[in-house]
């Protein structure tokens, strides 16, 4: 179950998406496929979303988005390079318009000063050549937090893009 603004964010987003005939993938990590579970739990989201990545591991990133293993080695998974990567590799791997990523530390372990726990990188990616990257530093809020915030940023960054034309 998903609450009242997850819920009519996720409605916006669809309609959005509706109006320009767009369909939509999503890549996850740190969101475990929340994001597309999100806009599935409306009825009659098949009309727009076809597919959710779910690409936890850095071998699954690579495999299934096409995220360079340099970008990885270089970056890290937790990093701008890696979500806008993650993005742009589902809108090749999939026949839709529109796609959004995300990849971040969740907690309660796995930060680090530089990438501490809370740390999550957005990116959205359309096929008419939009590209959005966000940057959040959510703190040590909670594990749930952080990832009910995050599909929250994620929807926003859908709609800021479906809404864009």
């Amino acid at each position: 179950m998903i609450d009242a603004q997850i819920c009519d964010l996720a409605e916006r987003v669809l309609a959005a998406c509706r109006a320009r005939k767009w369909m939509v993938a999503t890549a996850e990590s740190c969101t475990g496929g929340l994001v597309a579970g999100a806009l599935t739990e409306i009825a009659g989201s098949s009309d727009v979303v076809d597919r959710g990545f779910v690409t936890y591991s850095n071998a699954a990133k690579t495999e299934l988005l096409g995220v360079p293993q340099a970008t990885l080695a270089a970056h890290g998974a937790v990093s701008r390079e890696t979500a806008q990567a993650m993005a742009t590799g589902a809108l090749a791997r999939a026949p839709v318009h529109l796609t959004v990523a995300i990849t971040g530390i969740a907690g309660p372990g796995g930060g680090s000063a530089g990438k501490p726990v809370g740390l999550v990188h957005f990116a959205a990616a359309a096929k008419d050549g939009g590209l959005l990257h966000r940057e959040k530093r959510y703190g040590e809020i909670g594990r749930a937090q952080v990832r009910h915030a995050s599909v929250i940023e994620a929807l926003n960054l859908l709609l800021e893009l479906a809404a864009a034309g």
